[in-house]
């Protein structure tokens, strides 16, 4: 897969619904009623954070869900982007870039978000044929007025701010042109999780996903 090629796909990707769900699954018991739960919200992209131990079993869990897309999150190293492929995870996102971690994902034809928190990271990223990037961490980085700025020098590179998006704050990421999605970890509790609370996590999608509209 070309660099273009996968920003292609990451830019639909990111069309699909205003927000990305974050995803921490300790229960692998959880992930197919959670997908299905957000899936039904009108969230069908889910990031799925490679911080739990049974996290690869959670992706593969969650591919079988229809009308899913499952990516995976937190990919640090080529042997994550192997073994998120492996699992089955249609794409990968990243909180930093590396030319060994960019160079693994076009060798195992896994798009990448890559994170990104300055413009120099942004522009390395369009360099290689990206023009569609993770802000992160979003609010600990200036968060919209910063991506708003961002516009006048580097327009042709669009982003999904991740890490403290809120659904108090994400119209403002999302009014912005360079903005395509957010990413944000509040459309699935783990107090609902724990709870076997799906109808809940699945209203809570359902006004994600017309935020911005």
């Amino acid at each position: 897969m070309t660099p273009q090629d996968a920003a292609k796909y990451s830019r639909e990707i990111c069309g699909l619904a205003p927000v990305i769900p974050v995803l921490v699954v300790k229960d692998t018991s959880h992930a197919i009623p959670l997908a299905k739960a957000l899936v039904a919200g009108g969230l069908p992209v889910l990031e799925v954070t490679l911080r739990t131990p049974n996290a690869l079993d959670v992706i593969r869990e969650m591919a079988t869900v229809e009308g899913g897309v499952v990516g995976a999150g937190t990919l640090l190293s080529p042997a994550d982007v192997r073994a998120a492929k492996e699992a089955g995870a249609l794409f990968g996102v990243s909180p930093g870039i590396t030319d060994e971690l960019i160079d693994a994902c076009e060798a195992e034809d896994l798009p990448l978000l890559g994170g990104t928190a300055t413009v120099s990271e942004a522009m390395k990223m369009y360099s290689r044929g990206y023009d569609v990037c993770k802000f992160f961490p979003a609010e600990a980085n200036g968060g919209a007025p910063v991506l708003k700025a961002w516009n006048g020098p580097i327009p042709q590179i669009n982003f999904c701010p991740t890490g403290g998006v809120t659904p108090q704050n994400a119209a403002d990421y999302l009014s912005l042109p360079n903005v395509l999605c957010v990413g944000g970890s509040w459309v699935a509790p783990a107090d609902l999780m724990n709870a076997g609370k799906w109808d809940e996590i699945e209203a809570i999608a359902r006004e994600a996903s017309q935020l911005g509209a």
